[in-house]
């Protein structure tokens, strides 16, 4: 699971690396345009998910505490969990990146909403929606 969880890790960062780092670059503007950047690691979590699912099912049908603690305290479940937010902090980061190109938002300005959006993903998220709607409401005035 070590390797997995590693590989989670590995299959994301290259992503954020460009959105964070050189969100302008010609070519990080046409990897972002391809869906596959946020199609990896769902795949990943895919294949994590489906062959545990008769055990994994059943708490995600009746979510109680202990049971989604203990489904998460293993090193299988906590790969399954941790890649499950790489997938999904991934899918708001790059959602949020074509936006912010689209809207021509200041790189500064989303360099650490992008990475908020990594490291704690709706903080970064929240913080995204509050911020477009500010810069909106002041370019309507």
């Amino acid at each position: 699971m070590e390797i997995v969880f590693n590989l989670g890790n590995l299959l994301v960062l290259p992503f954020w690396v460009l959105m964070i780092f050189i969100p302008r670059w010609p070519w990080t503007e046409r990897v972002m345009k391809n869906s596959l950047v946020i199609a990896l690691p769902a795949l990943l979590y895919t294949l994590l998910v489906v062959p545990r699912l008769l055990e994994i099912f059943p708490a995600l049908l009746r979510p109680e505490l202990h049971t989604i603690a203990a489904l998460l305290g293993s090193p299988e479940g906590a790969t399954i969990g941790w890649t499950h937010f790489l997938a999904f902090d991934l899918f708001v980061g790059h959602w949020i990146y074509r936006d912010s190109r689209l809207r021509n938002f200041s790189v500064w300005l989303m360099g650490p909403i992008l990475f908020l959006t990594l490291m704690l993903g709706p903080v970064g998220f929240l913080l995204y929606l509050i911020t477009k709607q500010s810069i909106q409401r002041v370019q309507s005035h």
